[in-house]
């Protein structure tokens, strides 16, 4: 789907047709604008969108312009095909595969970029996994804070809440769920600013398997809010469960007697 410019290249020109990721990301790829790679002068003659796929981060020229380019001869690194039917692609491999004339490899799009990114994956997920508990630990303790704040401020309006004949059970619910709905409001109001700050926000990192700069945008999703949200209740429910202990062991007595 071509955005601006032209979405045809002339055939034996130094023209090139930039993803839309690769354009926001990198200067110097606007249309009508030239940079220089290898031994030739690209010219940008248009912007394309794949819907954000990994062809979005792209350059695409006439190969036979490209290849003396760096002088790689008349051979090809990879061939993209497009099969009639998902289900054709096990015949379509075993073809290949069996030929003795041929040495490739056959693998499907996404377990290609699945197994090109690995590494880089793997290490976003585990800073990802590490900050998260990191501040969901901090978050813990800054609601034990408010809590036991909370039930310190309230010791008399307990106390006579137990005279009045109110089990501990009540009161101790009564703080759980307290706690919990101030960390679903947390919840909520950081899935709104995560979603209006980080969803569709370009940024571009180093594979370090293929050592090539790759383009890529958030995606605040439906389920990464559930899972956000979710998370905030846990960590609501821990940061009122012991205020909430405290609150329902409070002496009657010693309690009204507090100013």
């Amino acid at each position: 789907r071509d955005r601006r410019g032209s979405a045809v290249r002339r055939r034996g020109r130094n023209e090139i047709i930039v993803g839309s990721a690769a354009a926001e990301q990198f200067a110097g790829l606007g249309v009508g604008q030239s940079v220089r790679w290898g031994e030739n002068s690209w010219q940008v003659v248009g912007i394309f969108s794949t819907g954000g796929t990994a062809e979005d981060t792209e350059i695409w020229t006439d190969a036979k312009v490209l290849q003396p380019a760096y002088r790689r001869g008349n051979s090809y690194q990879s061939v993209h095909l497009r099969l009639a039917s998902a289900a054709d692609f096990d015949r379509f491999k075993d073809d290949l595969t069996s030929d003795p004339r041929l040495n490739v490899k056959v693998i499907r799009e996404a377990d290609y970029y699945a197994e090109q990114s690995e590494i880089l994956a793997n290490l976003i997920k585990t800073l990802g996994v590490l900050i998260g508990g990191l501040m969901g630990f901090g978050a813990v303790f800054g609601a034990l804070n408010t809590m036991y704040t909370a039930v310190s401020t309230r010791t008399r309006e307990i106390a006579t809440l137990r005279a009045l004949g109110f089990s501990s059970g009540p009161v101790v619910i009564s703080v759980i769920v307290e706690a919990i709905l101030l960390a679903v409001v947390g919840g909520l109001v950081g899935s709104g600013l995560a979603y209006a700050l980080f969803n569709g926000f370009q940024a571009a990192t180093l594979n370090f398997q293929t050592f090539s700069q790759v383009a890529f945008a958030f995606a605040v999703t439906g389920p990464l809010i559930v899972g956000g949200l979710l998370y905030a209740l846990v960590m609501g429910f821990v940061g009122g469960f012991f205020p909430a202990i405290r609150a329902a062991r409070l002496p009657v007595a010693t309690a009204l007697r507090e100013s």
